[in-house]
């Protein structure tokens, strides 16, 4: 067959090749393909309301009024059971705002899209639960001494549990000199957190970035090991600072905040 081809004058042999192909295309680019396309997603203030409820509430002991915002950063990836084309694909290829990622590495594989979201809302309550334990632990208080209760809508997983703790902190104790955590700034962030305060790598940070540069952020927490991901579609202007623990975290943004040195990746 290859003899027979090779015989052709060229514009046959790319007539004759261009059927196959054609037909290929054809099929392929209508079947669902096992990949999942995500983009930049919603960010959401924690020191501010999310649908008219305050993000973070906190009882039984005296807050602070806060300056500037800190918001936790979100992907949207299309769902376990979406059809997702070859159309698709090719576009999430060429885009920056674009990820293409193999289905499985995005969700569990066999699990329906309810299953998903039920773990997805139990990730983003035991998140809640550590970063107010980290939080507190942070700052020396007893956990009965403040109710502290975190709503965010529409929302899931333990990727804002850094931020969620950070926010506790600066209502409860700003700056420790009395200024506020972000000097007044739009700082944004992602990364899990442990009771310990120990912040965890969580995926899609290119994405993250591009997404709190659009709502207005001039400075990305991420955790340590995920720095060159953030560097890969950086936002201009927007600086990297990296963590690894809340302690950390809070101690780079005085340091911002006073002009001293700050870590970068």
């Amino acid at each position: 067959m290859l003899s027979r081809l090779s015989r052709l004058p060229r514009p046959g042999f790319l007539a004759l090749c261009a059927l196959p192909i054609a037909a290929l295309f054809a099929v392929v680019g209508v079947a669902p393909l096992p990949y999942a396309v995500a983009q930049p997603g919603m960010t959401a203030d924690v020191l501010g309301t999310d649908k008219g409820r305050q993000v973070i509430t906190i009882g039984g002991t005296p807050t602070r009024t806060t300056e500037g915002q800190l918001r936790m950063t979100t992907i949207e990836a299309t769902g376990p059971s979406a059809d997702v084309d070859l159309g698709d694909v090719v576009d999430g290829w060429f885009r920056a705002d674009r990820a293409v990622l193999p289905r499985e590495a995005v969700y569990p594989s066999g699990e329906s899209d309810k299953e998903i979201e039920k773990h997805n809302v139990q990730d983003m309550v035991q998140s809640q639960n550590s970063a107010t334990t980290a939080a507190l632990g942070y700052l020396g208080k007893d956990p009965a001494s403040a109710d502290v209760r975190l709503h965010l809508a529409d929302v899931g997983g333990p990727s804002a549990g850094l931020l969620f703790a950070l926010g506790i902190v600066d209502k409860l104790d700003g700056d420790g000199s009395g200024g506020d955590l972000t000097g007044g700034r739009t700082i944004a962030g992602t990364g899990t957190i442990t009771d310990d305060g120990d912040v965890g790598p969580v995926g899609g940070v290119s994405l993250k970035t591009q997404a709190a540069g659009r709502d207005g952020a001039t400075v990305f927490l991420v955790p340590k090991a995920e720095c060159r991901d953030a560097r890969a579609e950086l936002p201009g202007g927007m600086r990297l600072i990296p963590v690894t623990t809340l302690k950390g975290a809070v101690s780079a943004l005085r340091s911002l905040e006073q002009g001293g040195d700050v870590p970068g990746c």
